[in-house]
């Protein structure tokens, strides 16, 4: 990390010293790194920082401005910072905070809130119902949070997987009956009535857990506008099997919209009658990314593809 950036964290800490500790994850195709950084004499005892390492444009094997994937990969370290300067402090649901965003030199900087050390140490691979049900409350008080909002300087449809953002995806998919289909479940979902601010990417690992339960979320490059049950749909696909999310489909929905009506503080029964309809097209949407993107996937299985072909025969 460079002396500037070292300044940065200083600074915002109030800490007098630094050390690097241990490098939490690599980011995607060598973009930078997520690092726990340890402090001296702050009154935070560590932070996480996120170093975003942007290649410059010689340097890109498969050309700046013809590869999809990078721009899009751009675009969702600006959203990231846009979210945490501009709108991370609204949200009634449980994230880190931001002490400090800084760009030099094709480098960017944001330090956040420790939740480790802040009470979330726990990351889950299986979970129980109380689980589920602890992030579907973390899902419907972040929608809440940001109902009838404009995005303005998020992804104007958020989640990594949005059409528009994935035509090679879409490209090589085989099943032509869903390829075929796609533009009308994109349209379907993107023209409701009640829209919010997506998670875009409210999967398991992207939930840090306390030892009696609370959640706190991450990863805020897919944050944008759309309608919120796509984040359910692909929460409750990212840690059930297929058996699983068929048996629980009802309980979960009812607890997420009991949830989503006591953290808006009303009952809205037009909003939940709209989303429930979108549950299922917001499964499908998924399972045409998934379908064109890795087509052996696990969670490609007999419940999507029976979900998605009625999904299809109802548009």
């Amino acid at each position: 990390m460079n002396n500037h950036f070292k300044s940065i964290i200083l600074q915002s800490t109030g800490a007098s010293s630094l050390v690097e500790r241990e490098i939490i994850q690599e980011l995607w195709s060598g973009y930078g790194k997520i690092i726990r950084v340890a402090l001296e004499n702050s009154a935070l005892e560590s932070v996480v920082v996120k170093l975003v390492q942007l290649p410059k444009e010689h340097n890109h094997p498969r050309g700046w401005h013809t590869d999809i994937g990078h721009q899009r990969k751009l675009k969702s370290y600006e959203v990231e910072t846009t979210w945490y300067s501009t709108y991370s402090n609204h949200s009634k649901a449980r994230l880190p905070k931001c002490f400090a965003i800084e760009s030099k030199d094709n480098e960017v900087l944001i330090v956040l809130e420790d939740l480790d050390t802040a009470g979330f140490p726990l990351r889950k691979h299986n979970v129980l119902w109380q689980d589920i049900d602890n992030c579907l409350e973390w899902l419907a008080q972040f929608h809440a949070s940001y109902l009838g909002k404009v995005p303005t300087g998020l992804w104007d449809v958020g989640t990594y997987w949005h059409l528009e953002t994935r035509p090679q995806e879409l490209e090589v998919l085989q099943d032509n009956v869903l390829k075929n289909a796609a533009a009308e479940i994109d349209k379907k979902l993107n023209n409701c009535n009640f829209k919010t601010f997506v998670h875009g990417d409210a999967k398991l690992a992207n939930f840090c857990f306390s030892e009696n339960g609370a959640v706190a979320g991450v990863d805020f490059q897919y944050v944008g506008g759309g309608c919120g049950i796509k984040d359910v749909a692909y929460f409750i696909g990212s840690c059930l099997n297929e058996s699983d999310c068929e048996r629980l489909e009802c309980e979960i929905l009812n607890a997420y919209f009991m949830h989503l009506h006591k953290a808006l503080g009303k009952t809205n029964k037009t909003l939940e009658t709209e989303w429930r309809s979108l549950y299922r097209v917001a499964w499908a949407d998924f399972h045409r990314f998934l379908k064109g993107w890795s087509p052996g996937h696990w969670k490609i299985n007999s419940y999507s593809e029976r979900i998605t072909a009625e999904v299809i025969k109802n548009l």
